[in-house]
């Protein structure tokens, strides 16, 4: 077989998950193009392994090496996004701009007379 078909597949699959990074809102949706891309550069390493025919199959051995990341990834990834979907109930990357407490934030954008508001609210 060419070298060419995975490469070009490569190609394609990374692209597709440069385009979903770049376009896409939701967080989960993020992550898993960024998964897509890590299995395109998984393909390309098969592939120059099987083209080179290395007999240590270095490009195999970095592939277990990526994937392992890969994982650690996917699962750190996850866990915040749904710390971040609990915080703040969506699970868009555009309304993810302040890392603090959701509270906290409203409370510095609240206006000046905030302690008078306070007051009616207690009496």
């Amino acid at each position: 077989m060419h070298l060419a078909y995975p490469v070009v597949l490569a190609a394609l699959l990374f692209s597709v998950g440069v385009y979903g990074v770049l376009a896409r809102r939701n967080a989960v949706l993020v992550l898993m193009s960024v998964e897509l891309m890590l299995n395109a550069v998984n393909l390309d390493l098969v592939a120059f392994d099987a083209w080179l025919r290395d007999s240590l199959h270095a490009g195999q051995a970095l592939t277990l090496f990526t994937i392992t990341v890969a994982a650690a990834e996917i699962g750190l990834g996850l866990a915040i996004v749904l710390l971040l979907f609990r915080a703040r109930g969506t699970a868009d990357i555009d309304r993810a701009t302040a890392l603090g407490d959701p509270a906290e934030t409203l409370a510095e954008e609240a206006p000046d007379d905030t302690e008078a508001l306070k007051g009616r609210a207690t009496a």
